[in-house]
């Protein structure tokens, strides 16, 4: 821990945070973990000077929770559209966890949409838990509004994978892609998502959504009976 930035995290230290974090997130270790809120390390990296944060980046992999996190936001803050995704391919290999990995979403990513969606199926076809879930994430969060085409749910539904936490992005973009886009995603749910674990996922989450209407939640609970 030699990093300015580190021993800024490590001054915010909470124990009933860190317990908190164990608890909200399986697989990682205590000794990992320092406890420090997402409020302060966004700040930190808002704050962070310019050469403090290359430093920072640089070097790979980190000891804790928390300056994967503030890797993470400190990439978010990158405004070129290479330098993001070299940092991106450097840094989602170490990335070892769901929080981490939901937490970092760079906007620079839409300043090249097309490219952006090769890439994100490019992440998606990783051996690795996490890169697969960002890149489901990245299709979640850019492309199921003006940039949606139905190859992107396919491509998702295409993903064969046993992990959980896989499976529960699949479930989150599926349940979301029902509200954005009803029409292609209904078909698409019925009829291209195999997996029984991810599709009654999908099937919890956009009954629990308010953007969906009684007939449309009723033709969902229907899947489960396979219609």
């Amino acid at each position: 821990m030699c990093n300015d930035l580190t021993r800024q995290i490590v001054l915010h230290k909470d124990d009933a945070y860190k317990a908190l974090t164990l608890k909200l997130t399986p697989g990682l270790k205590p000794d990992s973990v320092i406890g420090v809120r997402i409020p302060i390390l966004r700040k930190i990296a808002k704050d962070a000077r310019q050469e403090d944060a290359r430093a920072f980046i640089d070097v790979l992999p980190h000891d804790y929770y928390e300056e994967n996190n503030l890797h993470g936001f400190l990439i978010e803050r990158i405004k070129d559209y290479d330098e993001c995704v070299s940092r991106l391919d450097a840094f989602l290999p170490y990335v070892d966890n769901w929080a981490t990995c939901d937490l970092c979403t760079p906007k620079a990513l839409k300043s090249r949409p097309e490219e952006t969606a090769v890439k994100a199926l490019e992440w998606m076809r990783s051996q690795r838990t996490y890169t697969v879930r960002f890149g489901i994430k990245i299709l979640m969060n850019f492309y199921l509004e003006k940039w949606y085409k139905p190859e992107y749910a396919l491509s998702v539904a295409e993903v064969q994978s046993d992990e959980y936490y896989i499976k529960m992005m699949a479930a989150w973009y599926f349940a979301t892609l029902l509200i954005k886009q009803w029409q292609s995603g209904i078909e698409i749910v019925r009829t291209r998502v195999s997996d029984k674990q991810t599709l009654g996922m999908t099937i919890r989450k956009a009954l629990d959504s308010y953007r969906l209407s009684a007939e449309q939640k009723d033709i969902v609970r229907s899947l489960r009976c396979g219609k």
